[in-house]
């Protein structure tokens, strides 16, 4: 479970992302320990489904770095809910927009970092623009049918392959005649309905 953040914490380091708090915390014995955190913006992203039922891969590389797959998104800016900074990122690295938008995962990635991780599926999305890149950025887009989509979350090159742990998916659970898309949908459904509940 990720480490709680005290009320009693205090902002000792202010970094262009992350801030870093420090509080002292209660041991077992009754004795105390400093404890401390990051913090930083959350992060959206977007499994981004084509009319033809292919999914957007971005191949991504920034300064200093390797190139890595990715979905598509980023940093949730100041004023932003994740569904418009998921909704923004697409638009800004592919060019591609959707109407059909469905929250698929929300998760922490790691326990001394304070932020939460958002995954949208946009269904049906569309050529629109050319993409609007950062300084910073190189990105080329394609579009992988889901079998390869598959390969590529575990794939060492993937930078989000921890989501692959969040997609319950198993050809086990396919119906007669569903294809694996039409499964992820039902899937996707099912969980929205037991939410509700």
């Amino acid at each position: 479970l990720p480490l709680k953040i005290s009320p009693t914490r205090k902002k000792v380091f202010i970094c262009e992302i992350f801030d870093v708090y420090q509080w002292k915390q209660e041991m077992f014995d009754g004795s105390k320990q400093i404890f401390e955190k990051l913090t930083r913006p959350d992060t959206a992203s977007v499994i981004a489904v084509t009319k033809e039922g292919n999914i957007l891969i971005t191949d991504q590389e920034q300064p200093g770095t390797k190139k890595v797959f990715c979905l598509p998104g980023g940093r949730v800016d100041e004023g932003e809910t994740p569904l418009e900074t998921a909704k923004r990122e697409l638009l800004e690295e592919t060019g591609y927009a959707g109407e059909d938008w469905t929250i698929f995962r929300e998760f922490a990635r790691y326990s001394k970092i304070d932020y939460c991780f958002y995954v949208y599926i946009s269904r049906g999305v569309v050529k629109q623009t050319d993409p609007k890149l950062d300084p910073g950025e190189k990105i080329d887009v394609r579009e992988v049918p889901f079998d390869e989509f598959m390969d590529i979350l575990v794939d060492e090159k993937f930078e989000d392959n921890d989501l692959a742990l969040h997609i319950p998916v198993s050809y086990t659970h396919l119906r007669a005649h569903e294809t694996v898309l039409d499964l992820v949908c039902r899937l996707l459904l099912e969980k929205k309905k037991n939410t509700t509940k």
